[in-house]
């Protein structure tokens, strides 16, 4: 075996009959996990991409389409890079993607517009995908729909704005309803809230689940206090927070947001939780190193974009034209920055 593998190596190309062999499958086998069939599973799909890799192995484009039909690659339209969940998002897509035999090519937006999102879908189009993931909020499309070519099959990820296409989301609501409720049982007797924009479906989603809370437990919700995901609107609001003696606990639209307002505080010298309890959305990486760590809602953003690929694969395989909403389950992740009001 080891001087079969040196031969195949010195090779300025391997073929799918060195991959079979050194994988120890037949030819059709390595040309069904090549293309994406999911009747080769388990360890025999494993070994035959270890032996893919090992052999730089690289199956035609142009042959697998005329053979299936099919490229082997999706699209990803994004927004944002810079956003935790974006960027949680579309790596639980690669990893999903990578796993079902496709690649993924990603082709960010510069601005939020329809125009924009449409032009990136042309142009990923013409990039022989097979399908296309969009991660763009459809509220923000200028208070509009979010309308995309027909032809190649689309999955929205993160809007339920989106309602002709099938949609992936965490259930932004029912997590504000965790968040807003645990600072309730803790003994507080209303909750602020700063929230996210006012144009962002996950935002309004995060305030309707507050006060829908609050409503429930018959108290009057206090003004909202607008922000923009960032942890300087954070402590900008929190600054206004702090100043007043009423205010006991906060739920902050994500885990920036709730930084931000958590600085204000020490700042002001409030102590968190002693004199202010905060809640944060997101559960994002070291919001347990937070001081104090964060008690925060927790979204699952790998299962967000497996669900988003196993969607479109479903789709693009099937044709089924059916439009469906898949909700994922959100948390709540008790830490230090809460307790009972002092």
């Amino acid at each position: 075996m080891p001087g079969e593998l040196d031969g195949v190596r010195g090779r300025q190309s391997s073929s799918m009959a060195d991959v079979a062999r050194l994988a120890g499958v037949s030819p059709i086998t390595v040309s069904r996990v090549a293309n994406g069939h999911e009747s080769v599973q388990g360890s025999t799909r494993e070994r035959v991409l270890a032996a893919m890799q090992t052999l730089s192995y690289r199956p035609n484009s142009a042959a697998r389409a005329l053979a299936t039909g099919r490229f082997g690659r999706i699209g990803v339209i994004t927004s944002s890079l810079s956003m935790y969940g974006s960027a949680q998002t579309i790596n639980g897509i690669v990893i999903a993607a990578e796993h079902a035999g496709y690649s993924v090519t990603l082709m960010p937006v510069r601005s939020i517009s329809q125009g924009d999102v449409i032009g990136a879908f042309d142009r990923l189009s013409k990039q022989e995908v097979d399908g296309v993931i969009v991660i763009v909020e459809a509220r923000l499309i200028g208070g509009q729909g979010l309308a995309l070519p027909r032809g190649i099959p689309a999955v929205v990820a993160d809007s339920g704005g989106a309602s002709e296409y099938i949609v992936v989301d965490s259930d932004q609501e029912g997590g504000a309803r965790l968040a807003t409720q645990h600072l309730l049982d803790l003994g507080h007797r209303t909750v602020w809230h700063v929230a996210g924009p006012a144009n962002s479906f996950s935002a309004e989603s995060r305030r309707r689940g507050w006060r829908a809370t609050l409503k429930a437990a018959g108290i009057d919700p206090p003004k909202v206090l607008r922000g923009d995901w960032t942890n300087q609107t954070g402590y900008r609001q929190g600054r206004v927070l702090a100043a007043d003696p009423e205010v006991t606990a906060v739920f902050a639209a994500n885990d920036q947001t709730a930084l931000g307002v958590m600085r204000a505080c020490h700042e002001a010298r409030r102590d968190v939780p002693g004199d202010i309890s905060v809640v944060g959305f997101d559960n994002m990486l070291d919001s347990d190193a937070f001081w104090p760590p964060l008690t925060s809602v927790v979204q699952r953003f790998g299962e967000v974009g497996r669900l988003c690929v196993d969607s479109l694969l479903h789709e693009i395989r099937h044709d089924t034209g059916e439009l469906r909403t898949h909700i994922v389950e959100t948390s709540l992740i008790v830490r230090d920055s809460t307790a009972a009001p002092g």
